[in-house]
C-alpha cells in the first residue's frame, strides 16, 4: 500500500474540485499537506473539513492569488520560510476566464493563473524541491490542449490573438510544454516533472462561463463523474512508486499518453521557457 508518511505536499487551487480531493487523498496517505487558497477563509474551511475526515491529518493553509506575480513571490517566500522540505508540488489551480480580462500585471487572466503563476512558483521553489529529492512536480493540464493548432507568440501574454475560446486550451498546452522543458532541466536532480489530463469531471471550473455556452457546460457536467475521479491521476503521479523515475510524461487515467504534436515540440517548449522567464522577471 502506498504511503506518504513523512512527506510534505503542496497543492494549489485546493479549496474545491480536483485540488480539494487531491489534498484529501494525500492527507489520507499520511502526507503533511499545504493548501494554497485564494481566500483565507475558504482555505481554513477546507483544512477543517479534511481534518474531520482524516482525524490525524496534518493540513496547513497559505493564501495567494496565482494570477498576481507579486502574490506568487510572496507565497514562495512564505513557503521557503516555513518549510524545510517539499517532496511534492501539485500545480492544480486553474481558471477559465471569459472575455479578455487582464490582471494588475497586464496579463490575460487565464494565461497568468494557469501558466505564468505556476511557472514562477515552481521555479522559486526549485531549490527546495531539489534539496528534498526525491521529489515530484505534478501539473494539471487537459485534453483541451489538442484544440490548439498554433501558438500566438506575438501576443501570448494578452490573449487577444488567441481569441476568447482558445485562452483555456492554449494555457493547457503551455502546461505540457512547461513540463517537457522542466523535466529536461531537472535531469539528474532527483526531481521529476509530469502532467496530466484529469478527465471531463464535475467541478466549478466553468463557473464563469456565461450565456448559451455556460448553460451547455453546466448541463453536460451534471452527467460527469465528480472530483474524486478527476484527482486519481494527480494522486497517482504524486505518490505511486511506479512513476518514481518517470519524468516529462503526459498521463490520462494513470497511464502515459501521447499529447498533440505541438505539445511534443521541444523547440516550442524551450521558446516558451525563455519567454516566461523574461515575463516573470527570473
Amino acid at each position: 500500500m502506498r504511503t506518504m508518511l513523512g512527506k510534505t505536499c503542496l497543492v494549489t487551487g485546493a479549496t474545491s474540485g480536483i485540488g480539494k480531493e487531491t489534498a484529501l487523498r494525500l492527507a489520507m496517505l499520511g502526507a503533511t499537506v499545504i493548501i494554497v487558497a485564494r481566500d483565507a477563509a475558504r482555505g481554513e474551511t477546507t483544512g477543517d473539513e479534511i481534518r474531520r475526515r482524516v482525524p490525524l491529518a496534518q493540513v496547513e493553509t497559505v493564501t495567494a492569488d496565482l494570477s498576481s506575480m507579486t502574490e506568487v513571490r510572496q507565497l514562495a517566500e512564505e513557503v521557503l520560510a516555513r518549510y524545510d522540505r517539499l517532496e511534492v508540488l501539485v500545480n492544480n489551480a486553474g481558471v477559465i476566464s471569459m472575455g479578455q480580462q487582464l490582471t494588475a500585471d497586464g496579463l490575460e487572466t487565464t494565461f497568468a493563473t494557469n501558466h505564468l503563476g505556476p511557472f514562477l512558483f515552481t521555479n522559486l521553489l526549485r531549490g527546495l524541491l531539489e534539496r528534498s529529492a526525491p521529489a515530484r512536480v505534478v501539473t494539471v493540464s487537459s485534453a483541451a490542449h489538442k484544440q490548439v493548432r498554433t501558438i500566438p507568440w506575438d501576443d501570448l501574454s494578452r490573449g487577444a490573438q488567441a481569441g476568447h475560446a482558445q485562452t483555456y486550451p492554449l494555457s493547457k498546452l503551455l502546461n505540457i510544454l512547461f513540463t517537457v522543458e522542466l523535466a529536461r532541466r531537472l535531469t539528474g536532480t532527483g526531481v521529476t516533472a509530469n502532467c496530466l489530463h484529469p478527465g471531463f469531471v464535475r467541478t466549478a471550473l466553468g463557473r464563469d462561463v456565461t450565456g448559451v455556452l455556460g448553460a451547455v457546460v453546466r448541463l453536460v457536467l451534471r452527467f460527469q463523474p465528480g472530483p474524486a475521479t478527476g484527482a486519481e491521476t494527480s494522486v497517482y503521479l504524486a505518490s505511486s512508486p511506479e512513476v518514481a523515475d518517470v519524468s516529462g510524461g503526459y498521463f490520462v487515467k494513470c497511464k502515459p499518453t501521447e499529447p498533440s504534436a505541438l505539445a511534443r515540440d521541444a523547440w516550442a517548449a524551450a521558446r516558451l521557457w525563455a519567454f516566461s522567464e523574461k515575463l516573470a522577471g527570473l
